[in-house]
Protein backbone atom coordinates (compact mmCIF):
# COMPACT_ATOMS: atom_id res chain seq x y z
CA UNK A 1 0.00 0.00 0.00
CA UNK A 2 1.27 3.29 -0.88
CA UNK A 3 2.65 5.80 2.01
CA UNK A 4 0.12 8.19 2.75
CA UNK A 5 1.10 11.93 1.50
CA UNK A 6 1.50 14.46 3.71
CA UNK A 7 -0.84 17.22 3.52
CA UNK A 8 1.56 20.28 2.14
CA UNK A 9 -1.33 22.77 3.21
CA UNK A 10 -1.01 21.88 6.47
CA UNK A 11 2.45 22.24 7.12
CA UNK A 12 2.42 25.36 5.12
CA UNK A 13 -0.07 26.39 7.39
CA UNK A 14 -2.65 27.01 4.52
CA UNK A 15 -6.07 26.52 2.95
CA UNK A 16 -6.43 24.53 -0.05
CA UNK A 17 -8.02 27.40 -1.82
CA UNK A 18 -4.54 29.42 -1.47
CA UNK A 19 -3.42 31.71 -4.26
CA UNK A 20 0.56 31.13 -5.79
CA UNK A 21 1.24 34.45 -3.96
CA UNK A 22 0.44 33.10 -0.41
CA UNK A 23 2.14 29.61 -0.83
CA UNK A 24 5.01 31.81 -1.81
CA UNK A 25 4.67 33.98 1.20
CA UNK A 26 3.91 31.22 3.71
CA UNK A 27 7.03 29.42 2.54
CA UNK A 28 9.57 32.22 2.51
CA UNK A 29 8.34 32.80 6.07
CA UNK A 30 8.78 29.88 7.63
CA UNK A 31 12.38 29.35 6.03
CA UNK A 32 13.04 32.78 8.33
CA UNK A 33 11.35 30.64 10.98
CA UNK A 34 13.18 27.42 10.86
CA UNK A 35 16.23 27.77 9.05
CA UNK A 36 18.62 24.48 7.23
CA UNK A 37 21.46 25.27 10.28
CA UNK A 38 19.05 25.61 13.34
CA UNK A 39 16.64 22.60 12.24
CA UNK A 40 17.18 20.74 8.96
CA UNK A 41 14.32 18.38 9.51
CA UNK A 42 11.10 21.04 9.33
CA UNK A 43 12.93 22.74 6.79
CA UNK A 44 13.04 19.52 4.64
CA UNK A 45 9.53 19.26 5.05
CA UNK A 46 8.43 22.75 4.07
CA UNK A 47 10.71 22.72 1.37
CA UNK A 48 8.88 19.56 0.14
CA UNK A 49 5.42 21.04 0.51
CA UNK A 50 6.69 23.98 -1.00
CA UNK A 51 8.18 21.80 -3.86
CA UNK A 52 4.60 20.27 -4.46
CA UNK A 53 2.50 23.04 -4.50
CA UNK A 54 4.71 25.77 -6.35
CA UNK A 55 4.18 23.59 -9.94
CA UNK A 56 0.32 23.87 -10.80
CA UNK A 57 0.84 20.17 -12.61
CA UNK A 58 2.19 18.77 -9.17
CA UNK A 59 -0.26 20.88 -6.89
CA UNK A 60 -3.44 19.28 -8.57
CA UNK A 61 -1.70 15.88 -8.54
CA UNK A 62 -1.80 15.95 -4.98
CA UNK A 63 -5.37 17.50 -4.66
CA UNK A 64 -6.11 14.67 -6.64
CA UNK A 65 -4.67 12.13 -3.96
CA UNK A 66 -5.52 13.82 -1.08
CA UNK A 67 -9.18 12.79 -1.74
CA UNK A 68 -11.15 11.04 0.38
CA UNK A 69 -10.78 7.38 -0.74
CA UNK A 70 -14.30 5.39 -1.12
CA UNK A 71 -14.96 3.46 1.52
CA UNK A 72 -14.14 -0.22 2.20
CA UNK A 73 -17.37 -2.33 2.33
CA UNK A 74 -16.81 -4.79 5.70
CA UNK A 75 -16.19 -8.44 4.81
CA UNK A 76 -18.65 -11.07 5.67
CA UNK A 77 -16.00 -13.58 6.69
CA UNK A 78 -14.70 -13.08 10.17
CA UNK A 79 -12.12 -16.28 9.80
CA UNK A 80 -9.50 -16.34 7.25
CA UNK A 81 -9.79 -18.65 4.17
CA UNK A 82 -8.25 -22.67 4.95
CA UNK A 83 -5.31 -23.50 2.56
CA UNK A 84 -6.25 -25.59 0.12
CA UNK A 85 -3.43 -25.70 -2.03
CA UNK A 86 -2.27 -29.41 -2.07
CA UNK A 87 0.51 -31.88 -3.84
CA UNK A 88 0.14 -33.63 -6.88
CA UNK A 89 0.91 -36.48 -5.93
CA UNK A 90 -1.67 -36.17 -3.26
CA UNK A 91 -4.54 -35.72 -5.34
CA UNK A 92 -3.48 -38.80 -7.54
CA UNK A 93 -3.62 -40.77 -4.29
CA UNK A 94 -6.81 -39.59 -3.28
CA UNK A 95 -8.39 -40.27 -6.98
CA UNK A 96 -7.13 -43.39 -6.89
CA UNK A 97 -8.40 -44.14 -3.70
CA UNK A 98 -11.58 -42.91 -4.58
CA UNK A 99 -12.57 -44.23 -7.80
CA UNK A 100 -12.37 -47.62 -9.65
CA UNK A 101 -8.86 -47.26 -11.66
CA UNK A 102 -7.42 -49.52 -9.33
CA UNK A 103 -10.36 -52.33 -9.84
CA UNK A 104 -9.02 -55.63 -11.22
CA UNK A 105 -11.73 -58.06 -10.11
CA UNK A 106 -14.38 -55.85 -13.07
CA UNK A 107 -12.88 -58.76 -15.46
CA UNK A 108 -15.11 -61.15 -12.62
CA UNK A 109 -18.55 -59.36 -13.27
CA UNK A 110 -18.48 -59.02 -16.93
CA UNK A 111 -20.87 -60.31 -18.57
CA UNK A 112 -22.13 -60.92 -22.20
CA UNK A 113 -24.57 -58.42 -22.98
CA UNK A 114 -27.54 -59.10 -25.50
CA UNK A 115 -28.78 -57.07 -27.58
Amino acid sequence: MPEPIQDPYAVLGLARDATAAQIKQSYFTLVRAHPPERDPETFKRIRAAYERLRDPAQRLETDMRMLQPWPVPARRRRTPMPDLSAQPADVIAAARALSDLERTDWREHYGKVNL
